[in-house]
């Protein structure tokens, strides 16, 4: 596994330990301090494993210079006659989850799964904490939400891609560690 892998799998666990903590947690403001520690690194884990898998097949001949440069994020220029990657070009985390979906699935199914809705929503709850205009409703059960979506969206991504589990899936929003 690489290390890129080993730190998106804790970013996750370490999410999941969060939520934990402030499901029992006996005040608001130690709940909500938790909940959006959660909320926050389980974004930055489904990021992570994202751009993890999107290096990895960008080194791969399939794919053009410009579909290199959206997994990357990198901006495609052409210098001296020939195209080249350079400098950033930002790309929406669900376009990129989108198009590795279609590229390894041949379709656009993943559109009407229930997980891919739920990620719309939480995507929406992390850009109210994010960028706040007034008070993020990050309660526990939309953080559990958000959560779940982030876990089925990365197993839907192995499955398309490696045909094969997610292996923190398994164990939903229970986490490994015990902080």
């Amino acid at each position: 596994m690489a290390d890129i892998d080993a730190f998106a799998s804790q970013l996750l666990e370490e999410a999941k330990r969060f939520l934990e903590i402030a499901i029992v947690s006996g005040d608001n403001i130690r709940r909500d301090a938790h909940l959006h520690a959660a909320l926050m690194l389980s974004f930055s884990a489904l990021e992570a494993h994202v751009n993890a898998i999107c290096d990895e097949f960008s080194k791969r001949p399939e794919f053009s210079i410009h579909e290199k440069g959206f997994l990357l994020e990198q901006e495609a220029r052409l210098e001296s006659g020939a195209f080249k990657l350079s400098g950033l070009k930002m790309s929406r985390l669900e376009d990129r989850i989108a198009f590795l979906h279609r590229h390894f699935s041949g379709n656009a199914t993943y559109k009407q799964a229930n997980w891919w809705s739920a990620l719309g929503s939480a995507i929406n709850l992390r850009n109210t904490l994010t960028h706040p205009k007034g008070i993020p409703a990050a309660t526990e059960q939309a953080t559990k939400s958000a959560l779940a979506a982030i876990i089925d969206a990365i197993e839907s991504l192995y499955q398309a891609i490696y045909k094969k589990p997610f292996p923190a899936a398994s164990r939903g929003l229970q986490s490994k560690l015990t902080f």
